[in-house]
């Protein structure tokens, strides 16, 4: 007697995270994919096609949307709203989510994605991938940094008020060979961000993409005589780069380490600069090599 193979896995998945997106495509399960938010899109193209329904994202989710795309799996992660989370319950569907910290966290998120979507062997070789590039970038920027002091590295992921990048950030900054300043994730102020004397700050704001207004910054919070002005220290990077825990931490990391040692490492895309602030009059718009 023949036994049919049944396949349980996922088949019609929701994602209302990016960093899900972004995991479903690397591991060859976007195809399964039947709605997502406008932000998946902006990170993760492909995912526009085969006329995908655009729904609201972890903050905002709402059970009426998700029903109407027929899930089996709703992946979501944090930031969430308990109103939200409520939503995605109330919805019925299988409900996967996260709320990761660290990379660690993050390899454990891409693993656990892989497992229930039928493709450990991918995720395995996903995770292996970035933790190889991850080391490859640490040894080229220990090589720059050579006998030189870590520079001090500032990193925000909001502007209003001003919030320290996350956890893993934090980690990115050290591989980087920099010196992560302040608490992770932490609300803090404009004068006690200039009280660590940071070297470098690194704006990255949650839903900004590439164009956070480093020049406006460094005005109105009255910079333009510090250290980090002077020295061209002020870098903004792709929000999809920084705050994206998925597979795209490596083109992150590689971003800070051009903005720490632009003498080493090219200047990628998503990294912006600002010029020259001696006349104390215009900064630049973007500077790429």
């Amino acid at each position: 007697m023949n036994h049919m193979h049944s396949d349980y896995t996922p088949q019609r998945v929701v994602s209302l995270q990016p960093s899900a997106t972004l995991i479903l495509q690397t591991i060859g399960r976007l195809d399964r994919l039947v709605a997502c938010t406008k932000y998946c899109v902006d990170v993760c193209p492909d995912a526009a096609q085969n006329n995908r329904i655009i729904v609201a994202d972890s903050w905002t989710a709402q059970s009426g949307q998700i029903l109407n795309a027929r899930p089996d799996l709703v992946i979501a992660s944090v930031p969430y709203q308990e109103k939200a989370v409520t939503e995605i319950l109330k919805s019925g569907a299988r409900f996967l989510g996260f709320a990761p910290k660290t990379l660690a966290d993050i390899y454990c998120d891409i693993a656990c994605i892989a497992g229930i979507m039928g493709a450990s062997d991918e995720g395995s070789q996903t995770i292996t991938l970035m933790r190889h590039q991850i080391e490859t970038i640490r040894i080229q920027a220990s090589a720059a940094r050579s006998d030189r002091k870590r520079p001090k590295v500032y990193c925000e992921e909001w502007g209003k008020p001003l919030i320290a990048s996350q956890a893993w950030v934090a980690e990115l900054v050290e591989i980087a060979g920099g010196e992560f300043v302040g608490i992770p994730g932490a609300t803090t102020t404009p004068e006690a961000v200039l009280a660590e004397g940071p070297d470098v700050m690194v704006a990255a704001w949650c839903g900004a993409g590439d164009r956070v207004p480093i020049e406006k910054i460094i005005e109105k919070r009255e910079w333009q005589e510090t250290k980090l002005a002077r020295e061209r220290g002020v870098y903004c990077i792709s929000d999809a780069l920084l705050n994206t825990p998925a597979p795209t931490l490596v083109d992150g990391l590689r971003a800070l380490a051009a903005a720490l040692w632009p003498e080493t490492f090219s200047f990628p895309q998503g990294l912006r600069r600002i010029r020259d602030v001696r006349d104390g009059i215009h900064f630049a718009a973007m500077v790429r090599s």
